[in-house]
């Protein structure tokens, strides 16, 4: 297991429509563990592939991570097949967006399917957290991080904060 780099905004790559996995094989387990390492590394109760440069449609999410624990969940190819019409306000932070936090509004409650480990498709009725990190992290898979939700000036002063932050680390 390996704990890879994680991309950040404003990189180009994090705009990629990430594809389908065809088969759950020993190469996607390799790259979920790899993820949730990397996830961990970071401090961070989800990711998606493309969040480390792979434009594959997987994500870990770990929401006992916040009690120390350790159960990273992997959602392949997660498609949301229902979204109930009451939403719910959270505030949101992303591994690819850092120091950066607001509010977004998305449906309180959905209904997921995806594929485990294993390659065994599984449906998922989800709430709260649950419902918010799912919906943040398949946002991701279609190009989409969580300050395409803000107005456009809030969206424009996050860039511009993470622009600056990146051309300081590359000057020292």
């Amino acid at each position: 297991m390996t704990i890879r780099p994680i991309l950040t905004a404003p990189d180009p790559r994090l705009q990629a429509v990430s594809m389908d996995v065809e088969t759950v094989d020993s190469d996607i387990r390799t790259l979920v563990d790899d993820m949730a390492d990397s996830m961990y590394a970071a401090e961070g109760i989800g990711l998606a592939a493309i969040q480390i440069g792979v434009a594959k449609r997987i994500l870990v999410i770990d929401l006992d991570q916040k009690e120390g624990k350790k159960n990273p969940i992997p959602y392949i190819n997660p498609k949301i097949t229902w979204a109930s019409e009451e939403m719910a306000v959270f505030e949101e932070g992303c591994l690819s967006v850092p120091e950066i936090w607001d509010d977004v509004e998305r449906p309180a409650r959905i209904r997921c399917e995806y594929l485990d480990r294993d390659g065994k498709k599984q449906t998922l009725e989800a709430d709260g957290l649950l419902a918010t990190c799912l919906q943040h992290e398949m946002d991701h898979l279609n190009g989409v991080l969580f300050i395409d939700h803000l107005s456009r000036l809030k969206k424009n002063m996050a860039i511009k904060k993470l622009t600056k932050a990146k051309k300081l680390q590359a000057a020292g």
